[in-house]
């Protein structure tokens, strides 16, 4: 039933008034608080806890309406005691449902299918490339994002999504106006696989080739082909070399659970969790002496999947969105507002507000069944953190006073891709790489900032194999939203509950970027491709994203924690062991796992309170938020 108020036509902007009428009466009272803080822009200046406030009604009204249902789901139930561990596939998480969140399952939704009247080619996606996001001169986000933090989120993707593609290729031809500045005058592609769905919101969808649980799939593989393939079968270890980095086949490709499109920064956080993951063998071995290689390895793949959800939760996020709120916001995901002091003392037993998402009694779903939706794998398109060249540091240098160690060479970022990547990575070390990567910021988000070697990339299969044709990244990204249904940004925001924008002028102040919009989409807000629209955003004061984007972060953030058995029903010393569940909590940030294996290269190297800031960076200002939800010292 519809409480929406006639009276309020003149509050509620024209665009949300169709959405709005389809409210309930509570709910309706919520979007009235968030559309009148919308209309002042003022949620991120706010107090913390009534930015808190804000944010959780959004929340409350994205999990209402911004979660659909895709896709069959015709799994079985099975017994959740005998099976407390996670499987090779992602399946037999889902209390009820075997399949639900496994390999090979649809991608969700966060809100219909585009009904943009716009076709694949409209405008050009290499039109949009070339004068849009094409890198004009590398711009840095400065201090509060190093390469690590780049590197990171390619990490927890290659964890998450990656499209099935079909047998059929696609051709993409450069429009003669444009075709002498473009790296490629042509190129070809796999289309996206799509399947019928059963769906009310849907009636086709693509299938994810990843497991969408927060597993660590990236390190042990998305099936049991891949899982064996990094084990060692012995103690519960993965394989690791001699040198710490990965192992390679006969092909030189990288042993890894996920060996698509890699290069040498993820290649070395697959390395880096790899070693923990064997460091928590050898602490468990040594406390549960009867624990045969398989248990082991199941009880490590708990501790060290956690281990991340909670880094990315509370470390990597809070550097990325670099406020007090989403601070105390990341926290509270993880500990609940009574923070952690409390949570160590009496467990969790006041439910998610007080206590945090993890360690409820029972996964929240908001009755659609988990996945990652394909407006989530949109706005994570981020390929400008990547620079045009990695610079590498001398850490045998004794002029270490300014914690930042003199340069020793510069090294072209395409070199850094690939299997030739994996060479230069073994001669340079894992603890050069580090330190190198560390002190090395990466690229802002924004527009004309797409880095210009990735415009003719030669991509690798899901082998890690180099393909045939070299790609476009930038058009290709373009182009794939389009093709997978993906809202154009305006339509993207009303159906997030957002204030579209009527002239470019609202997107932004910058009169460059508003004559280069003009000329590529004329006077048509409706055109502007999402991408393009995040990119060109205004973004809040700390923010290394958009409003925008944010807000999908929002609501798939506390999806993937509140969802999953293994962080709510399973997260116990039970299924965990007594002493992985400590070794989980008492790991807070990235800092605290190279310690772990490296101990003396923060001391020496790293002056910021975060792994994933430039490290010659100051530390953290005091926050002025409660002092129980702040980190740990």
């Amino acid at each position: 039933m519809a409480f929406f108020l006639s009276s309020s036509s003149n509050f509620v902007h024209p665009q949300l008034q169709p959405i709005v009428a389809k409210m309930t009466l509570l709910d309706t009272l919520f979007f009235y608080v968030i559309h009148f803080v919308d209309k002042l822009g003022i949620w991120h200046r706010l107090p913390v806890f009534m930015g808190l406030a804000y944010l959780g009604i959004r929340r409350h009204l994205h999990q209402r309406y911004n979660l659909l249902h895709v896709g069959r789901i015709n799994g079985q139930k099975y017994d959740t005691e005998r099976l407390s561990y996670r499987t090779a596939d992602g399946t037999c998480n889902h209390p009820h449902d075997h399949l639900v969140g496994s390999q090979g399952t649809c991608f969700g939704r966060n809100m219909p299918p585009s009904t943009s009247p716009y076709g694949l080619l409209e405008p050009h996606p290499a039109i949009v490339a070339s004068k849009l996001l094409a890198r004009k001169k590398f711009v840095d986000n400065g201090k509060q994002f190093n390469m690590i933090a780049c590197s990171w989120i390619q990490f927890m993707i290659h964890d998450w999504v990656d499209h099935l593609e079909d047998t059929e290729q696609v051709e993409i031809k450069s429009p003669e106006e444009i075709a002498t500045g473009c790296p490629l005058k042509s190129f070809k592609f796999y289309k996206t696989k799509k399947v019928p769905t059963a769906s009310t919101s849907s009636d086709s969808d693509c299938l994810n080739a990843r497991t969408p649980w927060w597993d660590g799939s990236v390190i042990y593989g998305n099936n049991m082909e891949g899982m064996q393939r990094v084990r060692t079968f012995k103690d519960g270890k993965l394989k690791i070399s001699g040198d710490g980095l990965l192992e390679h086949d006969e092909n030189g490709i990288p042993i890894s659970g996920d060996v698509r499109n890699c290069w040498a920064g993820f290649s070395l956080l697959q390395a880096l969790f790899a070693k923990e993951h064997n460091a928590v063998c050898d602490m468990l071995k040594v406390h549960y002496p009867d624990l045969d290689d398989e248990k082991l390895y199941r009880h490590a793949r708990l501790v060290t999947s956690a281990v991340i959800a909670k880094i990315h939760t509370i470390d990597w996020t809070a550097e990325l969105l670099k406020t007090d709120t989403l601070l105390a916001g990341m926290r509270i995901n993880w500990y609940g507002f009574l923070g952690k002091r409390f949570k160590d003392l009496h467990g969790h037993i006041l439910g998610p507000i007080l206590n945090g998402l993890v360690g409820l009694k029972k996964p929240r779903d908001h009755g659609v069944p988990y996945s990652l939706t394909e407006e989530f794998v949109s706005v994570y398109r981020m390929h400008a953190l990547l620079p045009d060249k990695l610079i590498l540091r001398d850490i045998e240098s004794t002029a270490s006073e300014d914690k930042c160690p003199p340069i020793l060479e510069e090294v072209l970022m395409r070199d850094m891709a690939g299997k030739e990547g994996e060479r230069r990575l073994s001669t340079i070390g894992m603890e050069q790489m580090l330190v190198s990567m560390g002190h090395q910021a990466c690229g802002a988000i924004t527009l004309w900032n797409y880095p210009s070697w990735m415009r003719n990339l030669i991509a690798h299969d899901v082998n890690g194999e180099d393909r045939a044709d070299p790609v476009d990244m930038a058009a290709l990204e373009i182009y794939r939203d389009r093709e997978r249904g993906v809202a154009r940004y305006n339509e993207f925001r009303r159906n997030l509950l957002m204030i579209p924008i009527n002239k470019w002028e609202d997107l932004t102040d910058d009169k460059e970027v508003v004559e280069a919009l003009k000329e590529v989409y004329g006077d048509d807000v409706e055109k502007l491709d999402l991408q393009v629209g995040l990119h060109a955003e205004k973004k809040i004061k700390g923010f290394a994203i958009s409003e925008t984007a944010f807000f999908i972060f929002l609501l798939i953030a506390s999806r993937r924690l509140e969802a999953d058995r293994f962080f709510t029903t399973n997260f116990n010393s039970k299924t965990y062991t007594e002493k992985g569940l400590e070794w989980v909590n008492k790991t807070e940030t990235l800092k605290d796992v190279i310690d772990r294996h490296f101990p003396d290269m923060t001391r020496r190297w790293m002056k910021c309170s975060s792994a994933f800031s430039v490290w010659d960076w100051e530390p953290n200002p005091e926050s002025y938020i409660p002092l129980y939800l702040r980190p740990a010292p």
